[in-house]
């Protein structure tokens, strides 16, 4: 193990690729560490989740975190305490008797459903609001002191922002698995009920209508379409549709989470390719659940209707929140720093900056070499393999010790993470793993490293092969073929989305990354396997 690979702090350390890969500048790391740890502890708090976060924090440029325990989290012990200590203590300490009533509270009463309407009726309004006044704002034609208070607004608005988005985000997971949990208890399938998800995100459907409508236009026309302003000279309504999804999508980060990531602004060949292959979104109706209900005992068939009722309830927060709290103004601070970036003459190497010599760009700015030592570090730091934990192993405590409430909250939230793929577990088979769709699909394996790869080099109805998937990918995502990956399962993020997309994939396939790029693979959903049908191509 490289010695630079120190654990950041006390306990168990877990390498975590799920948003940024490796290489990650200084802002986006502050806003992480910061935001993703003050997130959780707050709706672990409210929803009785016996524990006190989960914290981030960077080693070499790599995200590592840590469940932080609700007790003792900086004298972590090599043994679990004994059963009958934390028996007493779980019922004894003020806080796991506080827990033990939220936890028993969320699981009979859907407390996020509150959460979610404030969402639509107040947090969502006035952030989009915010955005798009933020979004008005033309960087170039502002002088040093006023593009220096714009950038400071947009630092501050995401330091909220990060620490509102994880609060969400707890809220959107706590109904999504309680649903899986409890339909399996009554012998469903997760994979199965997972289906019954499909087409209750609004905001996912509705801006691949406007592609789908957008690609319509585009096959009814007959002019030539190699550009944007082609589009827009189809029809009036062409013009329209395009516009508004500029303007709502735009600035918004899509290549990543890192301010390193472009907009589609800056990818205007990509948002036409996007187009050209769009297709129709899903029909939003749920009655893919009435199967599963049937497989339910019919004394708890009311509550599996409430359960799904309030796991769908959830995903359209879930699926929007993202780009709106962060992806967003994140956009918008690129652009900013960029644009100061120009103005100092030292472009892109902008990006390299802390967020305190952010907040005084223009009138105290940075040695340009050391920004530019500091992009050659961060970008040899990301070529590195980093250990996959650091510190010393944390024992789980004894389940059967816990209350009830707080026994099946752990035990619910264990078995979501693994069907979500994030518990660190993987299959043991190569190249095998959770198959979505019904069909095979044989194409070019397209090996991608991260968001950027991919959009770099994936070619329409290419097979898309990643360690796995974030909302970074999902325009991407919309020109592949089919998707494999290595981490997942089948709650997770590319599970999901290659249902929507109706894609067919193969998640959580170890050794997927081995795959020669640029070999003709297979990708066989029924089966779960992935074939390489070119010689040495693994």
């Amino acid at each position: 193990m490289d010695a630079d690979f120190a654990a950041p702090g006390p306990g168990e350390w877990k390498l975590d690729r799920s948003h940024y890969s490796g290489g990650v500048t200084p802002i986006s790391q502050w806003l992480l560490a910061g935001g993703m740890g003050n997130g959780f502890q707050r709706v672990f708090a409210e929803l009785g989740v016996p524990a006190d976060r989960i914290e981030s924090a960077f080693v070499r440029g790599f995200n590592y975190t840590r469940l932080r325990p609700l007790v003792g989290a900086d004298r972590p012990t090599r043994k679990p305490p004994p059963t009958p200590v934390l028996w007493v203590a779980s019922r004894l300490h003020p806080e796991f008797r506080a827990r033990a009533k939220r936890a028993a509270r969320f699981l009979e009463s859907s407390p996020s459903r509150e959460v979610v309407d404030r969402w639509h009726a107040e947090i969502r309004p006035t952030l989009r609001q915010t955005n798009l006044r933020l979004q008005d704002v033309e960087p170039a034609a502002l002088d040093d002191t006023e593009l220096e208070a714009h950038i400071v607004e947009l630092l501050d608005l995401l330091r909220d922002n990060i620490e509102l988005h994880f609060w969400l985000h707890g809220h959107d997971l706590g109904p999504l698995a309680q649903f899986l949990y409890e339909s399996a208890q009554w012998g469903v399938d997760p994979r199965d009920a997972v289906e019954a998800l499909t087409g209750a995100s609004p905001s996912t459907i509705r801006p691949r209508a406007r592609l789908y409508r957008l690609r319509v236009l585009v096959d009814a026309s007959d002019r030539p379409v190699n550009t944007l302003d082609d589009v827009r000279a189809i029809s009036d309504e062409a013009t329209s549709l395009l516009d508004e999804h500029l303007h709502e999508h735009g600035h918004v980060l899509a290549t990543g989470y890192d301010l390193t990531a472009k907009t589609l602004h800056e990818l205007p060949e990509l948002l036409l390719e996007s187009i050209r292959t769009a297709t129709r979104p899903p029909v939003e109706d749920g009655d893919g659940a009435a199967a599963l209900r049937e497989q339910v005992p019919a004394a708890r068939r009311e509550r599996f209707d409430r359960l799904l009722a309030d796991a769908r309830y959830v995903m359209d927060m879930r699926d929007d929140q993202g780009p709106i709290t962060v992806e967003w103004p994140a956009g918008l601070l690129r652009r900013a720093l960029l644009a100061a970036g120009e103005r100092l003459g030292i472009g892109d190497h902008v990006l390299e900056v802390t967020p305190d010599e952010a907040r005084s760009l223009l009138s105290s700015p940075p040695p340009a070499d050391e920004l530019r030592a500091r992009a050659e570090r961060r970008v040899a730091d990301a070529a590195l393999t980093p250990p996959a934990t650091l510190g010393e192993p944390e024992p789980e405590p004894p389940l059967s010790a816990l209350p009830a409430s707080l026994r099946t909250t752990v035990s619910m939230v264990q078995f979501s993470l693994r069907y979500m793929g994030m518990d660190g577990s993987s299959g043991t088979e190569p190249l095998t793993g959770t198959g979505i769709g019904t069909a095979s699909y044989t194409g070019r394996a397209c090996v991608a490293d991260s968001a950027d790869d991919a959009f770099a080099r994936l070619a329409p109805g290419d097979v898309l092969v990643v360690r796995a998937t974030s909302p970074a990918f999902n325009v991407v995502l919309s020109i592949a073929g089919a998707v494999v990956t290595v981490d997942g399962g089948a709650m997770s993020h590319a599970a999901v989305l290659s249902r929507e997309l109706g894609l067919p994939a193969v998640i959580g396939a170890p050794g997927a990354l081995d795959i020669t790029d640029g070999s003709m693979i297979e990708v066989d959903p029924v089966a779960g396997v992935v074939r390489c049908l070119d010689t040495a191509a693994t």
